[in-house]
């Protein structure tokens, strides 16, 4: 692994001269993590199509999910220039533009809070107060209360940290209805749960970069044998959570079917993690966990529209 300069991270380099400006943009679109703010989006996507029997009014979901996807976007910068350090002693995040002095604190910051208070004003504006709150709310809990707070003083931090995370189907739900339902704090209640098993998949076969980096996350702090048992707690009890839209009359046979599918090969990773693990195997649970977070979404949908 390359040395980091020793220069502070806090002191701001300049671009390098003739830096093209599609470049520095190119750079601080890094900074808003796009493949995570595209699920983010996704799942409220999801919601605002739940939550009514046919198509939801166009322009609630337009203003709502380029809202939804500022704000998003605004806390994975904020969140990129809070972690800037910690970034630079791990391999998976050194080469993020704070790291290497591509992008200034100062630029991030101004960014980030360009981005987050332009998807709020359009939230207010042209969807509805209730979901800016809510909005508002959830980049806090995640830029604020679990990157300052949680992350770096307990283990539990992804556990207590993922309400936040879980909240994209309830604003996508708001954004339609303006209120919020017992089916949309299902939907956060799934990915709630699913967060645990997702996070501490990654931890395990990067637990050598938390802990160069002093974060405190299950493996480094109670080893991978602990870890494991709790990745298969938490799916089995996904699976269980999982179900319950179908219980509930919010879903139907469509959907029962792929998440019994999607969820025996969950509880199969999980399962063979837990019994003998290797960080091979946990790099392949944590990818499959984002895509069976993405086909149960999808499923439904597909489920809602195949009944309405």
């Amino acid at each position: 692994m390359g040395a980091i300069p020793a220069t502070s991270p806090d002191r701001e380099q300049p671009a390098p001269n003739g830096t093209p400006a599609a470049l520095q943009w190119a750079q601080l679109l890094r900074l808003c993590k796009p493949r995570v703010v595209s699920l983010i989006v996704f799942t409220a996507v999801i919601g605002m199509f739940l939550a009514v029997p046919g198509l939801p009014p166009a322009r609630a979901v337009l203003f709502g999910s380029l809202g939804i996807a500022l704000v998003a976007a605004g806390a994975a910068a904020l969140n990129c220039l809070i972690e800037r350090e910690i970034d630079a002693k791990m391999a998976r995040t050194r080469g993020r533009p704070l790291p290497t002095r591509q992008v200034s604190p100062r630029q991030a910051l101004a960014f980030a809070l360009g981005l987050g208070a332009t998807g709020l004003f359009l939230l207010f504006a042209e969807v509805n107060p209730l979901t800016m709150w809510l909005t508002l709310a959830t980049f806090l809990g995640y830029a604020v209360i679990y990157t300052v707070i949680l992350k770096p003083l307990t283990p539990q931090n992804i556990v207590i940290g993922g309400l936040s995370g879980a909240m994209p189907p309830v604003l996508g739900w708001s954004a339609v209805t303006g209120e919020v339902s017992s089916n949309a704090l299902l939907l956060l209640l799934i990915i709630f749960v699913w967060t645990p098993p997702h996070f501490w998949s990654l931890a395990l076969y990067r637990k050598q970069e938390y802990a160069k980096a002093g974060i405190p996350m299950l493996p480094v702090t109670h080893g991978e044998h602990f870890t494991c048992g709790r990745v298969l707690l938490y799916t089995v009890m996904l699976t269980a959570v999982s179900l319950m839209p179908f219980v509930s009359g919010m879903s139907g046979s469509v959907y029962l079917v792929s998440a019994l599918l999607l969820d025996a090969v969950f509880l199969r990773y999980a399962f063979t993690l837990y019994r003998a693990f290797n960080a091979r195997l946990a790099a392949r649970t944590f990818r499959f966990s984002i895509l069976y977070l993405a086909l149960l979404f999808a499923a439904l949908l597909v489920d809602h529209y195949l009944r309405f």
